[in-house]
């Protein structure tokens, strides 16, 4: 019977976490509510990636380096970089296989181990399609992406 108790504390602990937990893959959810700032600011040229994408320490250089930002000068005021810096650490990868892994290559979410792994079926050819562009693009494929839905069942890549 104590057996049995402890094991539905165990189910329902886990249900709780719900989305705030860990996915499938260790990383906290990706379907954060995106915090309006960043919305305005980052989504303003590209997806706003889910911050679950990448650990604190990548978030960490990249929000430090805005004015080299991927060949372009995303500089914000102080208080719009402090906000955004909370909470993308707040809300980045915490899975203990993220922080054993090594930061991915100038802190590109495309050449992290787990994203290679993920897309390791999809052709070079596939990536430079017009209708794609490169595999920064993850609403191409993932029409969800900007709920941070990229569940593979739904992909869908384009011709």
């Amino acid at each position: 019977m104590k057996t049995t108790f402890w094991i539905g504390v165990a189910v329902l602990t886990l249900f709780a976490q719900g989305s705030a937990g860990a996915d499938e893959h260790g990383a906290r959810s990706l379907s954060v509510p995106l915090l309006p700032k960043y919305q305005q600011e980052c989504a303003a040229c590209h997806l706003a990636y889910p911050p679950g994408l990448l650990p604190a320490a990548s978030w960490q250089r990249l929000m430090t380096s805005l004015p080299q930002h991927f060949g372009s000068d995303a500089s914000l005021d102080p208080a719009s970089v402090a906000e955004l810096q909370r909470w993308l650490l707040a809300n980045a990868n915490t899975a203990k296989r993220a922080s054993k892994e090594p930061p991915p290559p100038q802190d590109r979410i495309t050449r992290s181990s787990w994203f290679i792994r993920q897309h390791d079926e999809i052709s070079a050819a596939t990536w430079q399609r017009a209708s794609i562009k490169s595999a920064a693009n993850c609403a191409a494929c993932h029409r969800q992406a900007e709920q941070g839905d990229f569940n593979e069942h739904r992909v869908r890549i384009p011709r």
